[in-house]
């Protein structure tokens, strides 16, 4: 502090002299152009170097940092310096802006993006409850909350949220990986598995490839963590005889290892000494030591031995290593392994693993080829049970496509036979628009696999005039461009191949140019997987705004959300168009007769469909707020000609009820897409069946403002789906017992 005071006050100094004195101000100039050199002559540029040199800090090259960096990153941006937020007096100092919004009243939760990256996130989401409590009077809970908190943490397949967090949940990609599986035909899973392999003549398995992105990531932009981490336990192994002989090389390389067979983001071992351990986090050590031993069959066991004793805090087994001289690797190490994995399984192996690219997204997992309705009702009611304000996501600012785009590739998973038809046709008619490079045809056939799921998943509703098309073009060459970088298989952003990207896009241009055949063929079986997409994305928004948890909505999705991954999900949103079609819906306490419900189905292609029936549930969750916050989950049989293809269940508070029915799989309710998914004719005997409670209540449609009676001569109580579905092909009902 008192160079920085001493600093200041000289540079005031000599700038009063310069301002004072013409000869002084001359020298300062003379001397400046001695430092900055002389352009082509090396030499001059002596003196400058000498000065740098000099300094606390060394200049390099950005890339260096890749391999040599002393300090914490937000993953490889060396701009984004890391901060020990686990400091008190940091904490403090960094949330001065955020402490003064929460005391006026501006902001009443909290968000915390990249939890992962704490040095212990429970003891940072401990600090920010204990400040509430103080600051702001509030009350904990009996988990020990004041103040709303969700985090943004991405769950691996069987993992929770660590209960002993004090937060309300996630900012819900669990919700929307489980939401997405469910509308994927688990049925059709070896014929797609089938059609990708012989397709893009791929055998490799996901597990593979995510093994071998994140040692990727680890040889190249993450070389410098691994590093650091592998001299901080090269210093540990020498302090005893036991472990003295491991060398770096090979401490570093099991690290490396380990960490590519991690099966979870991170664990979160404590670094209080006497606070054990969590078993699902041993479980977690033990089975990557134990993958990585098997991999690895040349290496010496004992060194991935000495690793899983530091994880576990056994220092013990090794004399003279204190847990206090442990600690900081263990902590180091959690603090890599999730990077690793998000630059690994969302920046690359999801770019590289095509077999249906609507599950590569933040917080999925690829070898999960969908989910029966029973397993999807389990963790809904476990949901209500453990996190009843977490959040439910179905797009956000991070997510590799829209909600809507989901929506229509998740339609391949029931048509496997068309698809498979479409995609060796559509190979065979752009053949010759490929370039060869070094005797291969480029694009391979998994990036064409993928571009053709894209392109199904993005094309616009609307037609297209020559400017809308150019544009449209233009953000699918920018999107291919950044996929093609982020697989890093044949180019990369540090290892730029021009000859490959080019080649790439003039595939791209070259199929997209009209008119050609192949865009006509395309777009006939486009139009159709866009037609069972709408309906897919009508239940989707259905069940997040009424399954437990709380609905979030990224910006502009209330009509149709055909972005990819950012930077295209980030334009400005069109809000008057928005605002314009809602207004156009109105007045909302109206009742609407049979003709406005056609004309919302006939016109669905413009979003006004999605955004009526997302303004309606909102409005409807917002007058039953404790029904949806504290209600009880409770699955509903159905039964009939297509009861099996229904998401149907009960919300239950009190008094107050809420019944939620929405279709899936409709290619087997509807084989024709032009066909409309309601009414007798389509559904027929399916029925919903209702506990004995319901018996003789009359509920109201809350979309449709309807009233709807039980069917009367059933001993058990049901309602007619056909009925149900009378206007639209998803509803929700109301009453009160």
């Amino acid at each position: 502090a008192e160079r920085y005071r001493e600093k200041e006050v000289i540079k005031r100094r000599l700038a009063a002299l310069s301002s004072e004195s013409h000869h002084i101000l001359e020298y300062i100039h003379q001397t400046l152009r001695l430092f900055n050199g002389t352009k082509g002559n090396s030499q001059s540029f002596d003196l400058l170097d000498a000065l740098l040199r000099d300094q606390a800090y060394r200049l390099a090259f950005w890339q260096v940092a890749a391999e040599e960096i002393n300090y914490r990153r937000f993953f490889d941006v060396n701009q984004l310096a890391a901060i020990r937020m686990e400091n008190p007096q940091v904490f403090e100092a960094v949330h001065q802006l955020v402490f003064d919004l929460l005391r006026k009243g501006f902001v009443t939760g909290l968000r915390i993006d990249h939890v992962d990256g704490l040095h212990t996130p429970r003891d940072y989401l401990t600090q920010w409850q204990q400040w509430a409590q103080h600051e702001l009077g509030i009350p904990p809970d009996a988990k020990g909350r004041s103040l709303f908190l969700v985090v943004e943490k991405i769950l691996g397949r069987g993992e929770s949220l660590c209960e002993d967090w004090p937060v309300h949940g996630t900012t819900g990609y669990d919700f929307l990986m489980l939401l997405n599986t469910l509308f994927v035909d688990p049925s059709h899973k070896r014929e797609m598995d089938a059609i990708y392999t012989r397709f893009t003549k791929l055998a490799t398995s996901f597990e593979q490839i995510v093994y071998e992105s994140k040692k990727l990531i680890m040889a190249s932009s993450m070389s410098s963590e691994l590093n650091a981490l592998g001299h901080q336990v090269n210093l540990l192994s020498e302090k005893n005889r036991w472990s003295r002989d491991f060398t770096l090389n090979s401490l570093t390389h099991a690290i490396r290892e380990i960490i590519a067979c991690f099966p979870v983001y991170r664990t979160y071992v404590s670094a209080h000494p006497d606070e054990v351990i969590p078993d699902r986090d041993r479980a977690y050590i033990r089975l990557a030591v134990m993958r990585a031993k098997r991999l690895n069959p040349a290496t010496n066991s004992q060194v991935f031995d000495f690793i899983q004793h530091l994880l576990l805090k056994l220092p013990g087994e090794h004399p003279r290593l204190l847990w206090k001289d442990v600690a900081p690797f263990v902590m180091k190490f959690q603090q890599t392994t999730s990077p690793v994995t998000a630059k690994g399984v969302e920046d690359t192996a999801f770019y590289r693993y095509n077999r249906l690219i609507s599950l590569n997204e933040v917080g999925g997992d690829p070898t999960q080829f969908g989910m029966s309705l029973q397993m999807f009702h389990e963790r809904m009611r476990e949901r209500q049970l453990h996190w009843p304000l977490t959040f439910s996501a179905t797009s956000t600012h991070d997510t590799k496509r829209g909600e809507d785009v989901r929506a229509r590739i998740n339609v391949l998973s029931e048509l496997p036979k068309e698809w498979k038809s479409c995609v060796s046709r559509w190979h065979r008619m752009n053949k010759k628009h490929k370039t060869m490079l070094d005797d291969q045809p480029v694009p391979d056939r998994n990036e064409e696999y993928f571009l053709y799921q894209t392109l199904i998943g993005a094309w616009p509703f609307e037609p297209l005039d020559p400017q809308s098309y150019t544009t449209f073009c233009e953000r699918m060459h920018a999107y291919f461009h950044k996929a093609l970088k982020e697989a890093k298989l044949h180019t990369s952003w540090v290892n730029p191949q021009e000859a490959y990207e080019q080649a790439v896009h003039r595939f791209l241009e070259r199929i997209l140019a009209r008119p050609n055949p192949f865009l006509d063929d395309f777009l006939s079986f486009q139009e159709k997987i866009a037609q069972y997409g709408i309906y897919n994305a009508l239940s989707q928004v259905v069940l997040k705004i009424t399954a437990p948890g709380i609905p979030d909505f990224y910006q502009g999705t209330e009509l149709w959300d055909l972005n990819l991954v950012d930077p295209d999900n980030r334009h400005p949103v069109d809000y008057t168009l928005r605002q314009t079609l809602l207004e156009s819906l109105a007045p909302w306490e109206s009742p609407k007769g049979p003709e406005f419900w056609k004309m919302l189905l006939e016109s669905r292609r413009d979003g006004r469909i999605k955004l009526f029936i997302t303004t309606r549930l909102l409005q409807f969750r917002k007058q039953q707020a404790r029904l949806f916050h504290e209600g009880e989950y409770l699955p509903l049989e159905t039964t009939g000609k297509n009861g099996h293809y229904l998401v149907a269940f009960q919300r239950r508070q009190a008094q107050q009820n809420a019944l939620v029915i929405a279709p899936r799989f409709l290619t087997r309710v509807i084989p024709d897409p032009t066909i409309l998914p309601v009414g007798e004719t389509v559904w027929g005997d399916t029925r919903i069946e209702l506990p004995q409670e319901l018996q003789g209540v009359t509920f109201r449609e809350v979309i449709t403002d309807r009233l709807i009676e039980p069917l009367s001569n059933n001993q058990t109580p049901a309602l007619s789906v056909a009925r149900l579905f009378d206007h639209l092909p998803v509803a929700v009902l109301e009453c009160r017992v």
